[in-house]
């Protein structure tokens, strides 16, 4: 797998799953769309930590910064 995620979008992913987090475990949102958003965030964490997003690849995406390319 070539990386194809930036340092900016790992960061945003992971403050919207924090933010997921916190909303899903103080009770702010429940029932079946908290689990499906905090299925999302450890999508989010996931993908961040290896630097892949499978959705990317087939759309030829990639926010990596230009010297990471090379």
């Amino acid at each position: 797998m070539k990386k194809n995620m930036g340092t900016a979008d790992r960061v945003i992913r992971i403050i919207i799953a924090a933010i997921i987090g916190i909303l899903y475990f103080t009770g702010i949102i429940s029932g079946t769309l908290g689990l499906i958003l905090l299925i999302l965030a450890g999508v989010f964490v996931l993908t961040s930590f290896i630097s892949f997003c499978p959705i990317y690849a087939p759309l030829g995406i990639s926010t990596c910064s230009l010297k990471a390319k090379k």
